[in-house]
């Protein structure tokens, strides 16, 4: 079966909880088009690379300590990259992080509907600052125990850069050494500055993305959602996700039609 990473599913879908509990989810194309494609994403990737490894060698010497936590969150669906891992059923998932100045590493976990039912996945980075813009380069490792020939790396490379100190507007590349896909993201956050209720801090956020494929159908995804963080450590999300997938691209991609259909995720997250 081919996942929502054409050659796996995945990934730490936390990427919806940024309020206040995370800083930290066929036949082969003929035709230039899809490389042409790669090569852009491979460009943009590159030159956000060399801008964060000068912006890093400018920064300042700072105090750094260890510091660990985590994260343990309930979702009525584990969606990556707008297709469903676990067919539409809900997920528990988990995470450790450990983040030393620039460096970070965690794993991160959750049940999915195919392989032994599991996947876990490691990570590790860094996140460097220059001008104002905030760097994320790093290496992940999406593996599924039990399961042979799915588990997959990927080179991430991205920035953001926050206006004034509400809107955070960034874009990032996922490329795959040995998948044969890039997949590219463009993401914004508005954070509002009230309480509503005097008790939730809400902010929106999307995200538009595509993923381009050597082996399968390449496709573009979306969400929008509303977040609710609340207690310092707690958040409640509701999101929407769509593809421009039809049934029969879904089947060709991931083998189930339904797992690529827009759908509303509701997530409960708690740090600690």
């Amino acid at each position: 079966m081919v996942r929502g990473r054409c050659a796996a599913g995945t990934q730490a879908g936390a990427d919806i909880l940024k309020n206040e509990i995370m800083s930290q989810g066929q036949a082969k194309k003929a035709g230039d088009g899809t490389m042409a494609r790669r090569k852009e994403a491979g460009t943009l990737a590159l030159g956000i690379l060399s801008a964060a490894l000068i912006g890093g060698l400018a920064l300042p010497a700072q105090a750094t300590e260890l510091e660990l936590g985590g994260t343990a969150t309930f979702t009525t669906d584990y969606v990556f990259r707008g297709i469903s891992q676990t067919d539409e059923n809900p997920a528990v998932q988990a995470s450790f992080d450990a983040t030393y100045g620039i460096f970070y590493a965690g794993i991160w976990g959750s049940n999915v509907d195919f392989a032994e039912s599991i996947e876990i996945d490691y990570y590790a980075g860094i996140t460097p600052e220059w001008k104002n813009i905030s760097f994320d380069i790093a290496a992940l490792y999406y593996s599924y125990p039990g399961a042979t020939a799915i588990d997959v790396w990927e080179i991430k490379t991205g920035a953001s850069y926050t206006f004034g100190e509400a809107f955070t507007f960034g874009a990032t590349n996922y490329w795959s050494p040995d998948g044969d896909y890039d997949a590219f993201e463009l993401a914004g956050e508005y954070g509002f500055s009230g309480k509503l209720f005097n008790f939730f801090s809400p902010s929106v956020s999307g995200l538009l993305g595509w993923q381009w494929n050597d082996a399968a159908p390449d496709y573009t995804y979306w969400n929008a959602g509303l977040t609710l963080g609340f207690m310092e450590r707690w958040s409640a999300d509701i999101r929407y996700w769509d593809t421009d997938f039809s049934d029969a691209g879904c089947i060709a991609f991931n083998g189930v039609a339904q797992n690529c259909d827009a759908r509303v995720v509701g997530t409960v997250a708690v740090s600690f």
